[in-house]
């Protein structure tokens, strides 16, 4: 059965984060360095390997709603992994998930395991994108490449 992976893109690192086979369930994964790998090839490889059928990106948007200067590199990043990758994207306004993410990692840290930052911020992202799926969200999110 597939999963849902979806990505935390910044200007170092890419977090990235799966879903279980039902789809109900996100689990932080790993962090890409963008510095030291190919990261395109990176999340073609983790789609791959954990068979996702669609990938989620969190889009950095202001508050009220624009784009952000960070939300256009990602855009142009979700640009060239779309023209390689063979499953849907989609983009989840990540607005307000660093709250969500910040009492994620208390609790990590609280219990001394390792700072996975970027990864938990995308399984807040994906948890979030779940959530709506299964609760019937008022409206899906963009579907921004489809093979």
């Amino acid at each position: 059965m597939a999963r849902t992976l979806a990505l935390d893109i910044g200007n170092r690192r890419i977090g990235a984060a799966v879903s279980d086979v039902t789809k109900l369930i996100a689990r932080p994964l790993c962090v890409i360095d963008r510095q030291r790998e190919d990261a395109v090839a990176r999340v073609i490889a983790l789609v791959a390997e954990h068979e996702a059928d669609e990938v989620v990106v969190g889009l950095p948007l202001h508050a009220d709603g624009n784009l952000s200067e960070q939300a256009r590199q990602v855009q142009a990043f979700v640009e060239a992994l779309g023209a390689r990758l063979g499953v849907p994207i989609r983009w989840v306004d990540e607005r307000y998930t660093t709250q969500d993410a910040r009492r994620v990692l208390a609790e990590v840290r609280r219990r001394k395991q390792p700072d996975h930052d970027d990864a938990i911020a995308a399984a807040v992202i994906l948890q979030r994108y779940l959530d709506e799926r299964v609760g019937g969200a008022r409206s899906s999110p963009a579907i921004i490449h489809r093979p």
